[in-house]
This record gives C-alpha cells, sequence and structure tokens, in this order.
C-alpha cells in the first residue's frame, strides 16, 4: 500500500466519521476499507467540495467505495460530508462510478441499503430501481433490525439514464 493510498484512507475515513449516523451502525472502520482496498476489486473514489477529483493536498468533501464483479459493479458506500450535501456531489460521484464501471466492463451497477434510507431519493434519481429485499438485515447498534433493499441501475439497457 503507498503513502497516496494511506493518505486516501485517511480521507475517506475524515468524511466517513462525520457522514455516517453512528444511531445506523453503517460507517466502516479503517480495517474494513484497508481490507476491502487490499482485494484488488475495489475502487474508490475522493471528490472535493468543487466537485473535481480530490487534489494532493486537499481535504476530500465525499467519496464513494465500490467493488467490481462480472459485469456488474456494486456500490459498498458513498458518503458526502454534512456541510457539502445538497450540492451534487454524491450525483457527480455517482456519474464518476458510471463512467469507470463501464470501463471496467460493467453492464449494471447495484447497491444494498437500510429500508428508510434518505439516500434512496438520490438513487432512484439517478436510475436505481428495487430488485429485492433482505429482511431483517441489518442489525443496529441497539439491537433492532432492519430490512435491506438491494438496488440496481443498467448501464446499458432500457433503464439507462441519459447523462447529457
Amino acid at each position: 500500500m503507498g503513502t497516496r493510498m494511506i493518505d486516501d484512507i485517511d480521507r475517506i475515513m475524515a468524511v466517513m466519521q462525520t457522514a455516517f449516523d453512528p444511531a445506523w451502525g453503517e460507517a466502516w472502520n479503517r480495517r474494513q476499507v484497508e481490507d476491502a482496498l487490499a482485494l484488488g476489486n475495489c475502487h474508490y473514489f475522493l471528490i472535493s467540495p468543487q466537485g473535481l477529483p480530490v487534489g494532493e493536498d486537499e481535504d476530500a468533501a465525499g467519496f464513494s467505495l465500490s467493488r467490481t464483479g462480472y459485469e456488474e459493479e456494486e456500490l459498498l458506500l458513498l458518503g458526502v460530508t454534512p456541510e457539502y450535501r445538497r450540492k451534487k456531489l454524491g450525483r457527480t460521484m455517482l456519474d464518476a462510478l458510471q463512467l469507470a464501471a463501464t470501463s471496467r466492463g460493467a453492464k449494471r451497477l447495484l447497491l444494498e441499503m437500510r429500508k428508510g434510507n434518505p439516500a434512496e431519493f438520490l438513487y432512484s434519481g439517478f436510475g436505481f430501481y428495487p430488485i429485492g429485499e433482505r429482511k431483517d438485515y441489518y442489525r443496529l447498534p441497539n439491537g433492532e433490525r432492519i430490512d435491506a433493499i438491494t438496488f440496481a441501475c443498467d448501464i446499458c439497457g432500457e433503464n439507462t439514464v441519459n447523462l447529457t
């Protein structure tokens, strides 16, 4: 793991600490991020407050982490610090994910999230649609169970969002 990736993991973790509400238990710890990236089929993207890729000495306003599979790319995490929400950074990261996933041979994007997550508005606006549900999949820190919903977005096909 090179110095640049370590610096980038610091940036990911800084966003993670503010972007994910601890009440839901959705944030990953540093070891989980490092282990995912060590697999070689996981990719990350860091975005600046201006909606551009993060510069070398710049803090990130958001990040995405995804995993490549055969003709699919799964969005594992997407987070934007609260002060930069509602500035189209999430949409910009989804656009970047779609382009990168296409270059890796993906024909479909996938994601899974807890039922009732307000981010569903962002994802459905991008073209994600529900394809399944897992009952009681997530366990909250207080022991409560919540269903997970699996979503897909076709990169090529009738449900593709026109990005122009």
